[in-house]
């Protein structure tokens, strides 16, 4: 009888065996979820065969090079806080060191909608006030800020459109208040290149409205109505990991004249068959045509994980 029992207790003790592994299973503390940081920062540079900026040279039509660092804090999937630090070599008629950009924003996105809200100083230390042979004369400081709103809507992963506005009280330090207001799209192109290279088209049409200069400047004798213009330029990137080979065509419809008025270009020559209102009869080619080659990289500290 005995025998019998001692049998029967450890037939169900193994039967039980498999059901007590499952309750101990059940209850074995989970490992800990991987934790993801809010913060990233974004990082890059490039090369160019010359730096425009809304149709206006900002390197003596000459190449030069750039780079920035963009700290970023992701409130959420949808809101991004952002700051961030860029330089550029600059050949202006102050002689700058560089110009150094000093931006702030956030970027809220809904949906196929990503909006972009903030400012930017453009900074350009140790510049001189210079008075150039051929009359035009260069503010020592021309140093100033804009606030900013921008969206772009993405209809599929093909296509892009956007919208830029800038505002600025007092444009490049002359006391001329106005705005740039901008279109831009853009389209991806197929996959049709070898090697994992990707390439896209895009273009932008801007509208520079620009106002009246500041008396008291000691290189505006009589306040100056400056030109509003109108600039536009399209082009073709290709794509490879990191890096980007944008290849670009930029336009305006500044007269060599207006071109003059608004850059104090000491290289202008006198043209008295281009009469413009503050250009001393110099005409300035760093707002021609031009074609601009741009080969950079981007990247941010989570890809490199």
């Amino acid at each position: 009888m005995n025998k019998v029992l001692v049998t029967t207790a450890v037939l169900l003790g193994l039967s039980a065996a498999p059901s007590l592994a499952a309750d101990l299973k059940m209850y074995t503390k989970a490992a800990p979820a991987v934790v993801v940081s809010p913060w990233d920062i974004a990082f890059g540079g490039a090369i160019m065969s010359d730096y425009n900026f809304r149709g206006i040279s900002q390197s003596d039509r000459g190449p030069t090079a750039s780079a920035y660092f963009e700290p970023r804090y992701n409130v959420n999937p949808n809101l991004q806080l952002y700051a961030g630090i860029a330089g550029a070599g600059v050949d202006l008629p102050q002689s700058p060191s560089a110009e150094i950009d000093l931006y702030a924003g956030f970027r809220p996105t809904f949906g196929a909608f990503a909006f972009d809200f903030g400012g930017i100083y453009y900074w350009y230390p140790k510049g001189d006030l210079i008075l150039y042979p051929n009359g035009n004369v260069s503010l020592a400081d021309q140093s100033y800020w804009e606030v900013y709103a921008k969206v772009a809507y993405t209809f599929n992963p093909t296509l892009t459109v956007g919208a830029n506005l800038y505002y600025f009280d007092s444009w490049l330090n002359t006391g001329a208040s106005g705005y740039y207001l901008s279109v831009t799209a853009k389209v991806t192109l197929p996959s049709v290149l070898p090697n994992g290279i990707g390439w896209y088209a895009s273009g932008e049409f801007g509208h520079m409205a620009l106002g009246t200069t500041d008396i008291s400047l000691p290189v505006y004798a009589t306040p100056i109505s400056l030109p509003d213009y109108n600039t536009w330029n399209l082009g073709v990137g290709f794509t490879y990991k990191v890096f980007t080979l944008d290849l670009r065509y930029y336009d305006s419809d500044l007269t060599k004249g207006e071109c003059n008025v608004l850059t104090g270009d000491p290289k202008a020559v006198f043209d008295a068959t281009d009469a413009t209102v503050g250009n001393n009869g110099n005409v300035s080619k760093w707002c021609n045509p031009s074609f601009v080659a741009k080969l950079s990289f981007d990247m941010t500290l989570d890809s490199l994980k």
